[in-house]
């Protein structure tokens, strides 16, 4: 990434065992209202995919969304949308499980840590479901399965989903102790650095649930200033990703951080599956979007990191002229799980920062990991700086 588009997205700097809310920084901007203003609204999706690259399918997705909740037929309503959300969701949870674990759960560098990284590389790209899309099969999911079953868990991807809806974090350890796959060794090694502090499950973010919370979620981020960089619900930190999804029945289960990367692993599993209204495939994530107002809509979609919301206001066009954006407002997964005061930023301050460096860093880096941020991170402690470069 260049130094432009880095100095754009931000960074978070995590200061192990400071006090909220030094214990985690952000220097994320809230780039979106200002250069969508004004703007063609038939470039705002493209736009929004290119400021969010790193998620740019869902954020080009939702802004379709928004746009038309706003302005029905203004633009080439999306198509597929169940489809393209699975699809591309599943695609990032393994991109992110190759190309991030190996990086951030190892233990240390060396040939352990190595092998790890030259494993999930080779894995990556015997994955059918990362072909190109000009060559991805019309239907890719039942080789996905067996690549799953092969390159990943080393047994039938539904028995290992039934065992974890079951138990949890408790199965994910008998698993990862049973088998010697490049993953389930990559998690064994990471349980060390686990805090065994459970997520509080009254603060998931279920805001989406009804028309009413989605619309006191929309009047907060057009009016509240600030809102959209460090979001509250009801008035406390919430945290989103695919343990928080509403078809989720699973989801009083104790997590822990490093129970958190199970639950990327089940719902990788459950987009595999064949469609099945509120279990797997296609059927499993939610979206949906709402009129706020005359040329005003909102638009959400459970993607790869959490809950990611658009509102759109266009504004009336002057004879032939094309419309044009009044507003857009933008709240993504990484202004939740990493608030000021939010659950990383908890985890972080509580960390011993006296423990020895290598110590603290792979509870950073875990907690990373199964939170997912869509920036690059800096650990500092004492008085060495430990850089994190951006995700691949």
């Amino acid at each position: 990434m260049s130094t432009a588009l880095s100095h754009l997205a931000g960074s978070l700097r995590v200061a192990p065992g400071a006090p909220l809310p030094l214990a985690l920084q952000s220097s994320r901007q809230d780039w979106a209202p200002r250069l969508a203003r004004g703007q063609a609204v038939s470039a705002l999706p493209g736009l929004m995919a290119s400021l969010f690259n790193l998620c740019s399918h869902a954020h080009r997705l939702c802004s379709q969304l928004a746009i038309e909740a706003a302005s029905p037929g203004l633009l080439p309503a999306p198509q597929q949308v169940a489809q393209r959300l699975r699809t591309e969701t599943a695609q990032e949870h393994i991109r992110r499980i190759g190309l991030d674990w190996p990086r951030l759960l190892a233990t240390e560098p060396g040939p352990a840590a190595t092998a790890w990284s030259d494993a999930a590389h080779a894995a990556l790209q015997r994955c059918p479901l990362l072909l190109p899309a000009a060559t991805l099969p019309a239907d890719p999911w039942p080789a996905t399965l067996t690549w799953l079953q092969d390159e990943l868990l080393q047994m039938p991807p539904h028995t290992w989903q039934r065992a974890w809806n079951a138990c949890g974090a408790d199965w994910q350890n008998d698993w990862s102790r049973r088998h010697s796959g490049w993953l389930p060794s990559l998690l064994r090694a990471a349980r060390a650095a686990d805090s065994a502090a459970p997520l509080d499950s009254a603060t998931a973010l279920r805001a989406h649930a009804d028309a009413d919370g989605q619309r006191i979620l929309c009047a907060a981020l057009a009016l509240q200033p600030g809102f959209a960089l460090h979001p509250l619900w009801h008035g406390a930190s919430a945290h989103t990703g695919s343990w928080t999804r509403l078809n989720d029945r699973s989801a009083d289960l104790p997590l822990t951080s490093w129970a958190l990367l199970g639950s990327r692993i089940a719902e990788l599993i459950r987009l595999c599956q064949p469609d099945a209204p509120g279990q797997s495939g296609a059927g499993w994530l939610s979206f949906g979007s709402l009129r706020t107002g005359p040329r005003q809509g909102m638009a959400w979609v459970e993607m790869a990191r959490g809950l990611l919301v658009h509102q759109v206001e266009i504004d009336q066009p002057a004879g032939d002229a094309p419309a044009r954006v009044a507003a857009c407002r933008v709240l993504a997964p990484t202004e939740w799980n990493f608030h000021p005061q939010g659950v990383v930023a908890q985890h972080i301050a509580g960390l011993n920062a006296t423990e020895p460096a290598a110590t603290v860093e792979r509870r950073v880096r875990l907690l990373m990991a199964a939170f997912d941020p869509c920036v690059p991170f800096d650990v500092t402690h004492g008085v060495s700086t430990v850089k994190e470069s951006q995700h691949a």
